[in-house]
């Protein structure tokens, strides 16, 4: 069998779930085609298909059904730093242009066969295609009752030219889709009503149900689009051009032109163009567009930035480490993307049970209509009203769109907190866990040294400082940049430093003020200068804090000694306890000498398990599941990819390596372990509301169809309970892009 190739499209004017079961059956009915997803929350399809399958052939099948198609074609970016005119350029534009064509070619069809249908203009609803069907159908229903009133004898023969404007596209669309595959379609069961209620006398009522049908479909397309906008408008963070210095000089160019490795100035208060790392300059950075924090944070030469977060008061000279297409933001929005096009079990359950709900609910109209007449004697004109009524009631729209609407609004509002999960089935599985194991360094703490202590023997605390500092001048070494930064932070001015020279494994010497000095481990330096008792045991005592203790030597005296530790996150022993009191076990898994884990574990209040191989990580994590934990893994390096897989829910921390952010199911972004609670708490929020939204879809039909039968309400009624409960559900769902209270 061929190798299957994978195409996937943006496909405009969706509203409900049943416009993408709709598309997905008739493409999947195509020569070629293995198998399609489409994602009306994000309004894309997935085709896979066989290499020499006609693609224009599909893109006219999902036109016929009304809606406008057009490939989603790699952007292609020529680096800022080399000439625009190459041939292959050229050719990458003009393919470019063809696809341009193409979904211009695509809306214009559509609107051909369906100006009244699903395609949606950019702006106002009333300028669409379906509200100027609504406003339409509106007014010829007003005109239609305005010539009731005046001449009564032609009022039926009004109200039938006032539905027939809004059934006609209404009816189209259902035979279509009848013929690709889908006969129990919305607009079907739409047609088969309003030509009953036709038949029967019911015109005025019938005329009336087609303009609220149009109104429900019109809301539900208006809700379905803001739940789409909240993802698309995370790729809005990142400014359109960037400031890109080359050759001593500073130019503007398009953002998603720069290349790996480019330079780019960032003035203060500008955007920043591209994730990089800052090469001069140290200014106050607001990440709150894309982490949430309402504090800016400060960063200087050699930490990183991210694309469309804020420069505050200082000019940044940014090296790029990631194209436009790789950057934080761009990743972000494809893996919401890509998970929400991945369906939840709860999602994929209803959707196996609406396969058989319409069809029963057709077979149950049925019945309504005929059994009372036949065999109770009912008048048949009332039951035939009564079924089309319980057609109209049972259509399946707010049940199907209940989970995934949940599960779009969810996957969006945790990526703009900087919560990455990779489709339903995670953002489901998150809230039954019931044990967490994390990392300690880079996950439970920073990842890098910090001086914690500065203790002066014959000299001042100030000049142990400045002398180190002066030593690990220029080295790149974490105990180095430790200390340098500390030397910073305190405003020290460094001396300078001469023949310097590295100790191997031992430390490092130089002069430094006319002194010959060193720096280095309490055993290397003991070797020179005896450690006195009292001097020993406060450096056993750092020890078993956890801390590396490096002794300064000023020629024959020891001066003093400076102290550092991985220190935990600033908010790490708020989000263990936030996981303990949801009742969440945890426990710290690291590959760390036991003495300094122990040490972490003991401040944060956590279990410790320590000197662990990769495969003792991913041991423990299945026992943890064998003895009927459900485990969530948190780590950030390359040895914690074994467990992240094995765990129920593998979370990658923020800045981990590439292993681990493709092996894990979900990731935090910004390295707050706080996060992991929010997240478990968000999945909780999500299960909650598809719950009340599957109420909801269910509990009006029940309602509807109580008082339907009973003689109570009608038509009208029915339509209600049908497009209302899904613009409910909609609007329920997109409570959860609201942050928690």
């Amino acid at each position: 069998m061929a190798e299957l190739t994978n195409t996937r499209y943006r496909v405009d004017g969706m509203d409900c779930a049943s416009c993408a079961t709709k598309i997905a059956t008739a493409v999947r009915r195509m020569p070629g085609v293995e198998d399609v997803s489409v994602s009306l929350t994000v309004g894309t399809m997935n085709v896979h298909h066989e290499p020499d399958s006609d693609l224009m052939a599909i893109e006219r099948k999902v036109t016929s059904l009304g809606y406008a198609v057009a490939p989603l074609a790699e952007k292609v970016s020529t680096p800022a730093t080399h000439d625009n005119c190459g041939g292959h350029d050229h050719a990458d534009h003009d393919h470019t242009h063809q696809d341009h064509d193409r979904s211009a070619e695509a809306n214009r069809l559509a609107e051909t066969l369906h100006g009244q249908g699903h395609v949606p203009t950019a702006g106002s609803w009333w300028n669409s295609g379906k509200g100027r069907l609504t406003i339409l159908s509106g007014v010829a229903l007003v005109v239609a009752y305005a010539i009731g009133h005046l001449v009564p004898p032609i009022a039926p023969y009004a109200f039938i030219a006032a539905l027939l404007i809004g059934l006609v596209p209404i009816a189209r669309r259902a035979f279509i889709a009848a013929f690709s595959g889908t006969p129990f379609s919305i607009e079907m069961l739409m047609t088969i009503a309003a030509v009953g209620a036709i038949i029967i006398g019911a015109g005025e009522e019938a005329a009336a149900v087609v303009f609220l049908f149009l109104v429900g479909e019109l809301l539900e397309g208006i809700a379905a689009g803001k739940a789409r906008a909240s993802i698309q408008s995370l790729t809005a963070l990142v400014p359109k051009s960037a400031l890109l210095e080359e050759g001593g000089t500073t130019r503007e160019v398009p953002a998603e032109s720069l290349a790996v490795g480019a330079m780019i100035l960032v003035r203060p208060g500008d955007r920043i163009s591209a994730d990089g790392i800052i090469v001069s300059g140290e200014s106050a950075i607001d990440e709150a567009p894309v982490t949430g924090e309402s504090t800016p944070v400060r960063k200087g030469m050699g930490e990183t930035v991210f694309a469309g977060t804020v420069n505050g008061d200082a000019a940044l000279r940014i090296e790029v480490t990631a194209a436009a297409a790789d950057n934080t933001i761009a990743r972000v929005v494809k893996l919401v993307e890509e998970a929400q096009e991945s369906k939840a079990p709860t999602e994929r359950f209803i959707d196996r049970f609406s396969r058989y709900y319409t069809p029963g609910v057709v077979a149950f109209a049925a019945l309504v209509a005929c059994i009372p007449p036949l065999f109770l004697g009912g008048q048949w004109d009332e039951w035939i009203y009564k079924g089309l009524a319980t057609l109209l009631i049972g259509c399946p729209c707010a049940l199907v769109i209940s989970t995934p609407a949940a599960i779009a609004a969810s996957l969006s509002a945790g990526a703009r907190r900087g919560l990455l999960l990779k489709g339903g089935a995670v953002l489901e599985n998150l809230g039954r866990i019931t044990a967490v194991a994390l990392d300690k360094t880079g996950t439970l703490t920073e990842g890098k040294p910090k001086v914690t202590d500065v203790i002066g023997f014959t000299c001042s605390e100030a000049d142990v400082l400045r002398l180190a500092a002066a030593l690990e001048s220029g080295s790149s070494h974490p105990l180095a940049t430790a200390i340098l930064a500390k030397a910073a932070a305190d405003g020290v001015q460094v001396p300078p430093a001469t023949d310097m020279a590295a100790l191997g494994g031992k430390g490092v010497t130089a002069m430094v003020e006319g002194q010959a000095i060193l720096l280095g481990s309490p055993q290397a330096t003991s070797e020179r200068v005896p450690l006195s008792p009292q001097q020993s045991a406060r450096i056993t005592a750092l020890n078993e804090e956890g801390k590396t203790v490096s002794v300064l030597v000023v020629g024959n005296e020891l001066a003093g000694a400076i102290a550092m530790r991985d220190e935990p996150r600033d908010d790490a022993k708020a989000g263990l306890a936030a996981l303990a009191n949801a009742g969440i076990q945890t426990v710290m898994l690291t590959g760390d000498n036991r003495r300094a884990a122990a040490a972490i574990g003991r401040e944060l209040g956590i279990e410790v398990r320590a000197e662990l191989m990769p495969a003792d990580k991913q041991r423990i994590v299945g026992e943890m599941k064998s003895v009927g934990l459900v485990v969530a893994k948190v780590g950030d390096g390359i040895n914690d990819a074994p467990a992240l897989a094995a765990a129920d829910v593998g979370i990658a921390m923020g800045g981990g390596t590439d292993v681990a952010l493709e092996t894990a199911d979900a990731a935090v972004l910004h390295g707050r372990v706080g996060d992991i609670g929010a997240m478990i708490d968000l999945s909780k929020r999500t299960m909650r509301n598809i719950f009340q939204n599957i109420s909801i879809a269910l509990g009006l039909k029940a309602v509807f169809l109580v008082t339907t039968i009973a003689g109570i309400t009608g038509l009208w009624p029915a339509i209600l309970a049908d497009t209302g409960a899904t613009v409910l559900v909609t609007m329920n769902a997109l409570r959860l892009l609201r942050p928690p209270s």
